[in-house]
Order: structure tokens, then C-alpha cells, then sequence
């Protein structure tokens, strides 16, 4: 199994910034593509930010130039540096890790979601 712990959502002001953070741990044999998705209430989820195994990035329109994914393969770790925060982008953010485990089988693992709160 395949377990991704997010940290770094909570409140911030518009304009402001936030950095959450994913971990993946478990059966891991490799981590292909990892991303970001958000669901506001009353909306579908969708796709903030993604990044493949080679460092090769895309972005939401809505959040291109304020933020920022990165990984770290070393730690299975993904992060997403938002800045210039607005109240759209309150939402619950879901990492997602397509991960290969060790008994060879392709898992799309999700995470618990973080609560991404921007006052007005």
C-alpha cells in the first residue's frame, strides 16, 4: 500500500502565501507524475498543478504565475508554493502520487486533502 501525508493548508489573507507539502511512503517501487487537484464546495475537482518524473510541470490557467509545484524524488515528496493567494482559491487540495509498488501493480494513491482557507 501507498500512504501520501499532506501538510500546509490553514488560513491565510488574499495576497498571501502557503506551501503544502506530500509525502508518499509504503510499497513504493517508483513515483511517476505527482499533482495537486482542489475542490471547492459545490464544484468538481480539478487539476491545479502536475508534475511528471522528469521535472516537466503544467498548471490550471487560473493559477499560472502565482503558483509553483516541485518535487523531491529523493523523499517522494511533492510540493506546491502558492502565492498571491485569492478567496477562488479556498478549496480542499488532494495530493495525488501515480506511484508503481514493489509487487509491481500501478497505484493511483490520493491523499487525506488539506483545507486551503483565503479571507477577503
Amino acid at each position: 500500500q501507498v500512504q501520501l501525508v499532506e501538510s500546509g493548508g490553514g488560513l491565510v489573507q488574499a495576497g498571501g502565501s502557503l506551501r503544502l507539502s506530500c509525502a508518499a511512503s509504503g510499497s513504493i517501487f517508483s513515483i511517476n507524475a505527482m499533482g495537486w487537484y482542489r475542490q471547492a464546495p459545490g464544484k468538481q475537482r480539478e487539476l491545479v498543478a502536475r508534475i511528471t518524473s522528469r521535472g516537466s510541470t503544467n498548471y490550471a490557467d487560473s493559477v499560472k504565475g502565482r503558483f509553483t509545484i516541485s518535487r523531491d524524488n529523493a523523499k517522494n515528496t511533492v510540493y506546491l508554493q502558492m502565492n498571491s493567494l485569492k478567496p477562488e482559491d479556498a478549496a480542499v487540495y488532494y495530493c495525488n502520487c501515480q506511484t508503481v509498488t514493489t509487487t509491481w501493480s500501478a497505484l493511483d494513491a490520493w491523499g487525506q486533502g488539506t483545507l486551503v482557507t483565503v479571507s477577503s
